[in-house]
């Protein structure tokens, strides 16, 4: 087999769906394979097989599917990758390998999104605003304000302040992230190293990695919050009191009673909310980048439209709904800790 590292178009068939060209954004699914994997042992180095079913029929057949690997694989190193990785690296004299960082198509993802995100935000605020607004800029204003208003519903008009500019960030990021899945040439263009298919790019929420991170942060600033708003003792008092009226001789039993429920609400706090949070938003587009990928995968390439076709657009959907949903229960979260109430105790 050979050791050579080759550059791949494994295949297309992913694409945004708008109106204008609905009927134009399938291309022909293309499972562009190595030698090395059609011809089982008889390689030639240097050559790319770009027929549209180049396997062997025994690994076609439906017994050997192709998955979405669940952890993002390294399309580099910076640093001397380990001795068992056939990936390239960078600045490998420099960096020794056990302090090698692995940077994965998923990282490349989120740093392309974050840079169209800077360009836009700049590119709209750049020496041209204008009092009616017009263009990228009334729509960034229109977002903001719909966004703003609806936050403004749901927690403490200084709860609002905090958490606004949080929540709508997220809802940008996680909306471009989503929508990466359906770009044509994610998770179809990459290397094949030895029979082994590296993707270059991989839409950054199918990473647990990214939204259990998001999730890290959100669990930091909803406490700090929470801290901010109601102080050490009011959060204590918020979380563990008794919060309905009784008498001396049932206080002791309603405090019991409120401590138990205020433990579930600390684990709830610390740890459920959090992971929620993450797993939502990963086991949302990571399924639907799965079921998408075995669709476009059928050896019968009308079939593989057909079928993937309603899904796009469920997709689509999801895509806003899932993005929309984390920034909605993040507000939602931090509310639930940074609520005016009235502690009872007893008479």
């Amino acid at each position: 087999m050979s050791s050579e590292t080759i550059f791949e178009v494994k295949r297309f068939g992913k694409a945004i769906f708008f109106l204008a060209f609905l009927a134009a954004v399938f291309a022909v699914s293309v499972n562009a394979q190595s030698p090395s994997q059609t011809n089982a042992g008889n390689s030639t180095e240097g050559t790319v097989s770009t027929s549209a079913n180049s396997a062997a029929p025994a690994q076609n057949d439906g017994s050997a599917e192709e998955k979405v690997p669940p952890s993002a694989p390294a399309v580099f190193y910076i640093g001397q990758p380990p001795l068992d990785e056939n990936v390239p690296s960078i600045l490998a004299k420099q960096i020794p390998a056990q302090f090698a960082l692995p940077v994965t198509n998923s990282i490349i993802c989120t740093w392309i999104v974050a840079a169209i995100i800077l360009i836009i935000v700049r590119v709209t605020t750049w020496k041209n605003i204008k009092e009616i607004p017009s263009g990228m800029q009334n729509l960034m204003e229109s977002l903001v304000e719909g966004l703003e208003s609806l936050i403004g519903d749901i927690v403490d008009k200084r709860v609002g302040r905090w958490v606004f500019p949080f929540a709508a960030t997220f809802l940008i990021f996680i909306v471009m992230c989503n929508f990466v899945d359906l770009i044509p040439g994610v998770g179809s263009i990459g290397t094949n190293h030895g029979g082994t298919f590296t993707p270059l790019f991989r839409p950054p929420t199918t990473d647990a990695n990214l939204t259990v991170m998001m999730a890290g942060l959100f669990l930091v600033m909803s406490v700090y919050w929470a801290l901010r708003y109601n102080g050490v003792w009011g959060l204590v008092k918020h979380v563990f009191g008794v919060k309905v009226e009784t008498n001396k001789w049932a206080f002791p039993l309603f405090f019991l009673l409120f401590v138990f429920i205020g433990i579930m609400e600390s684990l709830s706090i610390l740890i459920v909310r959090p992971v929620a949070l993450a797993m939502r938003l990963y086991g949302n587009i990571f399924g639907g980048e799965n079921v998408l990928d075995t669709m476009l995968h059928h050896k019968n390439f009308f079939v593989a439209v057909l079928s993937a076709l309603p899904f796009y657009f469920y997709e689509v959907f999801v895509c806003l709904l899932q993005a929309f949903v984390f920034a909605l229960l993040v507000v939602a979260f931090v509310g639930t800790l940074c609520t005016p109430g009235e502690e009872h105790g007893h008479k």
